[in-house]
């Protein structure tokens, strides 16, 4: 698989240099420069696919174009964020940029309670406390029926053997305004802002924000939300078939309904549903398998054997459930997603499109350009240790604890590749 990178830009303090000499082949990375709803040009598309090749690599993934809320709620200004999303997709098409990772996740994108809890090595890493969230559901945003929905969440999860209300009371109890504060960072600043562009630093007043987005979606059940997914890709897949763009939703994460909001992409059901709601080649999957693993109702492997063919890009990286239902991200060498065995899977799929590619020109879905061949793989998240903490980077997004799980799947890879009979190449090496 091809070995990617998250990078937020230009402005990002891990630059193109630095990812150079770990063994980064690709770059996956957005204009986050651009407003929320606006086109991206053809203009500020070369340049910084530019800026990336001068460092001898490839602007492989599209992490992400945004679908705005109103696309996913259908507000009144739906077709008009749909033609700018497929004039955005024509410009990254005609600049030679074919893949694009997003998601179609209500107004809260991935979710954490602790963006630096710590490990028994000392290190940190990501976690999610369902009381602590529940806490801030019902005590910080005070969602109307958030208490009745919670104690149905907890009667569905009997095998957890906790009382989340009665946590989330005894949170209550012990609550300071700094806890407050750092509970909201934690859910709602410090992991969306540079992801989704709802919110961003320094936003006075989150909280009420939140709720106003929320309320956008009052009435809006799952299988509307599907609807409206179903309508916006049914819309787009003309521009990505004659662009040759592969759409790759990432699934919800964690992979459970929260906050009232549906969630759409958090099994295998949900998965195989909008695979055949929308036929097209071009529709396919980003396998995260952490977010996947985030939930014990997943079976990572066999969802990885299942989906293989629709995968357009790859997250190696790992959850652990701990028995009451909070979860950690793991190492990548441990947790619930077994990535040897998932780097086998797309190592495979990968010789196997190769393979289509040279025996049956023209004719294979696969046989297109030849950096379709590949499939772009990025470690996604990892520990905070030997100081990431103090380099303020995005969270989950350090630079060394991200270099160590890149060494970590690179061994896997190469272990792999020899297993398969493919000839492993570490990019900047003789030999």
């Amino acid at each position: 698989m091809e070995r990617t990178w998250r990078w937020f830009g230009k402005k990002d303090k891990i630059t193109l240099a630095m990812l150079k000499q770990i063994g980064v082949e690709g770059i996956v990375t957005a204009l986050h420069d651009v407003p929320l709803g606006e086109v991206w040009t053809r203009e500020k598309i070369r340049d910084l696919r530019e800026y990336i090749e001068s460092y001898g690599m490839t602007w492989s993934v599209v992490e992400s174009l945004p679908v705005t809320e109103t696309i996913k709620y259908g507000g009144p200004d739906r077709e008009q964020q749909i033609e700018v999303y497929k004039q955005s997709l024509e410009n990254l098409g005609k600049e030679g940029i074919h893949c694009v990772c997003y998601n179609f996740m209500p107004v809260l994108d991935w979710a954490r309670t602790d963006l630096l809890h710590e490990n028994p090595n000392g290190s940190s890493n990501l976690y999610f406390n369902w009381a602590e969230f529940a806490y801030f559901d019902i005590h910080i945003l005070r969602r109307e029926n958030a208490v009745n929905e919670w104690k149905a969440f907890q009667e569905s999860h009997a095998e957890w053997h906790r009382d989340i209300l009665s946590e989330v009371e005894e949170i209550k109890d012990n609550a300071t305004p700094a806890y407050d504060r750092e509970l909201v960072e934690n859910i709602v600043i410090k992991t969306q802002g540079f992801v989704s562009g709802n919110f961003k630093e320094g936003d006075e007043k989150p909280v009420e924000l939140f709720r106003e987005l929320l309320a956008l979606y009052d009435g809006v059940t799952k299988e509307k939300l599907q609807e409206n997914m179903k309508t916006w890709l049914e819309a787009i897949m003309p521009i990505c078939d004659e662009y040759d763009i592969d759409m790759c939703v990432h699934p919800d994460d964690p992979p459970f309904p929260i906050l009232g909001l549906p969630r759409i992409v958090n099994c295998d059901a949900d998965i195989q549903w909008f695979l055949n709601a929308v036929p097209n080649i071009h529709n396919g999957l980003t396998f995260c398998a952490g977010s996947l693993s985030a939930g014990g109702h997943n079976d990572i492997t066999a969802l990885a054997k299942k989906y293989y063919d629709r995968t357009h890009f790859v997250h190696l990286r790992s959850c652990y459930i701990f028995p009451n239902g909070d979860f950690t991200e793991a190492s990548h060498l441990g947790g619930r997603a077994d990535i040897i065995e998932l780097a086998r899977i797309f190592e495979e799929e990968e010789q196997r499109r190769i393979t289509e590619r040279e025996e049956e020109p023209g004719q294979s879905a696969y046989a297109r350009k030849a950096q379709k061949m590949r499939i772009p793989m990025r470690v996604d998240h990892g520990m905070t240790m030997l100081g990431d903490d103090k380099q303020g980077y995005n969270a989950g997004y350090s630079f060394l604890g991200r270099m160590f799980a890149l060494g970590q799947v690179q061994g896997i890879l190469a272990t792999v590749d020899r297993e398969l009979g493919i000839e492993y190449k570490q990019p900047g090496f003789f030999g």
